[in-house]
């Protein structure tokens, strides 16, 4: 849309998104994540708080060495210690010393924390966010001017609250961020702040700082931009501290999709990384991402219902609000209980698998919604669903036949210390030759899958590609106690695919059994 100006995009995760609980990042963590955030597009990638901890210390020290334009890597830090000069603030050397591309302190702005917080005088306060400005900019860098609790500030005293942004104006700030630090501002009263804040500082460029205590973050950042607001600061993900930051994974495919605006230097082949940036970056923390998430989650286009199914394979525009290739992402049919032949088709055809016996179709379906309702779980277990296809439709090859296993757990005292040790044998009929291995394991099931490849190699060398990624266990009626029926999800993977196969039963040993040789036929499949 002409008359709107370009957003620029200012990320935190590795500093205020770190601060979630539960992330910790090493070093290397961080500097991979940010050569992802510039290699996706991001304008400003804020590393950390050199003055505050060794790592950040670290993490600047190291990026030197490393260049993320047209990116710039981001030091932030507080304003200068009250009653001293800038010059003799550690926290401000710190911020020159790591040598960023650019600045950004925060500063109060609420009166309260002016009294409680930093137990010194308005009048001191702004002193103290001019000083610092002033003494970053001698270094000739832009400084971008965090004013922490301003929502909540300005409702407190209004006069005040501009005052702050006055000094650090004043003092040579290239960008004045509202904040709305504890998340607690709702859109209207946002927008009525801002438009204030614009008539009082025309020529200022703008940023919003919001975090999601209310779920409004990134409902608040779209409408700062539709009120002259021209930075977004936030995480990639919505990491950060208590609810979160703005989800920029969410703001920025809004922006550019739904509402027009251009992103600075960001094209279309840029978002088609965003999926791709979002969830290496949750790798990276080994975090799990979340399957609903907006535009990048892995269920954000996926579809289960059969009336949904059959609708979107006509047109996706009935279940679809884009195209999920846009944004990197894919539609995905999912197989349960609730789904109608056009889902089971539609699956068969990306599994390379052609139904053309509408009876077998029927009984495929009829097994899965049996097993569903015996605690299997389909749409999240591919391979298992490939391997039950093949099976019904008579095309699922004869690799291997299971004469018996056995799985022995021991326990023993060694040196007054409790030790385990699992040892598994099988015996199998293998291209008419009889197999009889035994291995050993860290567990029941690592067992049993050391003993399987010891006797499947021989004959089929590239499951020695495949190795267990996950293994996930859940207990399906936990008021049976120890009677309880199982569900594991065992996840595999070669040099090429990621696959995951399902077992149920009371037994979690056998529940794993089945989950693990559904596994090995999947990879023998391919």
């Amino acid at each position: 849309m002409t008359g709107k100006m370009p957003i620029f995009i200012f990320d935190t995760t590795l500093r205020d998104g770190a601060q979630a609980e539960g992330i910790s990042l090493s070093v290397t963590d961080k500097i991979n994540i940010a050569k992802s955030l510039a290699k996706f597009g991001i304008h400003y990638i804020e590393g950390g708080w050199p003055g505050s901890n060794p790592k950040d210390a670290e993490f600047f020290a190291r990026m030197k060495s490393f260049s993320l334009k047209p990116a710039k890597l981001v030091a932030f830090g507080s304003t200068r210690r009250k009653n001293i000069l800038p010059g003799n603030d550690k926290n401000l050397r710190e911020l020159v010393k790591a040598k960023p591309d650019a600045f950004c302190i925060f500063g109060k702005t609420s009166l309260l924390h002016v009294k409680d917080a930093l137990r010194t005088t308005p009048e001191e306060n702004l002193k103290m966010i001019s000083d610092s400005i002033r003494y970053l900019k001698k270094t000739g860098k832009e400084v971008a001017y965090d004013a922490e609790h301003f929502f909540d500030g300005f409702l407190e005293n209004a006069d005040y609250a501009l005052g702050t942004l006055s000094a650090a104006f004043s003092a040579g700030a290239d960008w004045l961020v509202l904040a709305d630090t504890n998340g607690g501002t709702v859109t209207e009263k946002l927008v009525e702040i801002i438009k204030v804040v614009r008539e009082n500082f025309p020529g200022a460029k703008l940023g919003i700082h919001a975090h999601n205590d209310c779920d409004l973050a990134v409902a608040n950042s779209l409408a700062a931009c539709d009120n002259g607001i021209t930075m977004v600061q936030g995480t990639l993900n919505g990491w950060g501290e208590r609810c979160g930051n703005a989800n920029l994974a969410s703001v920025i495919p809004n922006l550019m999709l739904k509402k027009g605006y251009k992103i600075h230097n960001f094209t279309k082949a840029n978002l088609k990384k965003l999926v791709r940036t979002s969830r290496y970056i949750d790798e990276v923390a080994n975090l799990i991402p979340k399957k609903e998430q907006p535009f990048v989650g892995i269920s954000a286009f996926a579809h289960k219902g059969g009336v949904h199914v059959s609708a979107v394979m006509k047109n996706p525009v009935t279940y679809e609000h884009i195209n999920p290739a846009v944004v990197g992402n894919e539609r995905r049919i999912l197989i349960s209980e609730l789904s109608g032949q056009s889902n089971l088709k539609i699956k068969g055809e990306r599994l390379n698998i052609d139904f053309r016996d509408k009876k077998v179709v029927a009984e495929i379906l009829s097994e899965i919604k049996e097993k569903e309702s015996r605690g299997y779980q389909y749409e999240a277990a591919d391979g298992s669903l490939k391997i039950l296809m093949l099976k019904k439709t008579g095309k699922l090859k004869s690799y291997f036949d299971i004469k018996s296993c056995r799985v022995i757990v021991e326990y023993f005292m060694k040196n007054g210390k409790a030790e385990r040790k699992c040892e598994a044998s099988v015996k199998l009929s293998v291209k008419g030759k009889n197999i009889y291995e035994v291995a050993e394991g860290d567990g029941p099931v690592n067992a049993l899958d050391n003993a399987m490849r010891k006797a499947l190699l021989p004959f089929y060398p590239r499951l020695k590609e495949v190795s267990l990624t996950d293994f996930k266990v859940r207990v399906l009626n936990p008021k049976e106690a120890t009677a309880a029926a199982v569900r594991v999800f065992i996840e595999s993977r070669d040099k090429t695919e990621r696959w995951t196969t399902v077992g149920v039963s009371e037994d979690i040993i056998e529940a794993s059994w089945k989950a693990l040789l559904e596994g090995i036929l999947y990879k023998l499949v391919r």
